[in-house]
């Protein structure tokens, strides 16, 4: 284990998950998103597991989600109810996206029993189902089990490549695989009828604004023809991690909205009809991506306009006092020693 995966496991060791329920997921509701270039209503279950197995082990510098986790089994029976209850609203949406902090197509987190019963299930009523994994529980076995279970229906596989930058990632980001790595995931993707969303990190730590936007839009470009969808997700400040050990100290800031907007333009471009899109957790308080606290609800409407309908022309009107700001930033940050925190935080 190289330093920076020491630390990020050494931020956990006094971590106490708290008392949950393992019977019970951790949230599901319904949002709008896209299927076959309509807008619709997508179902959304976040299942409690055990936890990631490279949270367990390190984890990535930015990601807090193993506090939703209960660091110990969870019975297939288990869930199995939290499926059950979730499915007590669910209201026949035709996408359905299934998160559990960790990867679904992991056998040691999600029982192989228990991830077919629960695609068979979805498959009855939901036109696309979308999971997340990392690119080592891709494999031909598996998704070939999963093709069975959901017959015609569309497969859908998130991959949180982060960077393509193979540097950036193991050292800033500590994610425990390589480019190569998803790229063999995609092939295998694609061999098996399933779809790729990569999601592309904006900020990890150790960079400035500049670089960052750089980062992802060299990403962008690298991906373009390997990915069906691209979801861009700013750094938000989460618990016992890495991130928030240099944001208590004032030597990390989470991403500006106006580098959220620069990279969205600039990626749509480059990817053209492909979609490209941008979830933000924590957008507009100190933690998340924001601004001034004036201009930010607008630009996060914006974004999530944008990430519905593609249409760049949403961001032509946007405008406050702290554009300056932000540029002024880009300009001067390279002599400072990282990103900076400005007046704004």
């Amino acid at each position: 284990m190289n330093e920076l995966a020491d630390f990020c496991s050494k931020l956990k060791k006094d971590f106490v998950p708290r008392i949950q329920d393992p019977k019970k997921p951790v949230r599901f509701w319904s949002e709008k998103d896209l299927l076959n270039g309509k807008v619709v209503d997508a179902f959304v279950i976040i299942f409690r597991t055990r936890g990631c197995t490279w949270s367990l082990k390190s984890g990535c510098t930015m990601c807090g989600y193993f506090n939703d986790s209960l660091w110990s089994k969870v019975t297939e029976e288990d869930l199995l109810k939290q499926f059950e209850t979730a499915m007590q609203k669910y209201n026949g949406e035709k996408l359905v996206k299934i998160f559990n902090s960790g990867s679904f197509l992991d056998d040691s987190e999600v029982k192989p029993h228990v991830r077919l019963e629960i695609l068979s299930r979805l498959a009855k009523k939901a036109d696309k189902i979308s999971v997340e994994s990392r690119p080592e529980y891709v494999t031909d076995d598996r998704l070939s089990d999963v093709k069975d279970a959901i017959q015609s229906k569309t497969f859908e596989v998130g991959v949180g490549l982060e960077t393509a930058n193979d540097f950036v990632r193991e050292h800033a980001v500590n994610k425990g695989f390589t480019f190569a790595d998803y790229k063999n995931a995609a092939d295998i993707l694609k061999k098996n009828d399933s779809q790729l969303k990569t999601y592309v990190l904006i900020k990890p730590p150790f960079l400035t604004e500049k670089e960052s936007i750089e980062d992802s839009i060299e990403t962008v470009d690298k991906i373009k023809d390997i990915t069906d969808i691209i979801s861009l997700n700013p750094t938000n400040v989460q618990r016992k991690t890495l991130v928030e050990y240099l944001w208590r100290r004032k030597q990390y800031r989470p991403a500006w909205l106006w580098s959220v907007v620069e990279i969205l333009k600039e990626g749509k471009r480059i990817v053209g009809n492909k979609r490209i899109k941008c979830d933000i957790s924590g957008g507009g308080g100190f933690r998340g991506a924001h601004n001034c606290r004036k201009c930010d609800r607008k630009i996060l409407d914006a974004i999530s306009s944008f990430s519905l309908n593609q249409e760049v022309n949403v961001f032509d009107d946007l405008e406050c006092e702290c554009y300056d700001e932000w540029l002024d930033q880009l300009d001067i940050e390279s002599i400072g020693f990282g990103s900076l925190t400005g007046i704004y935080g």
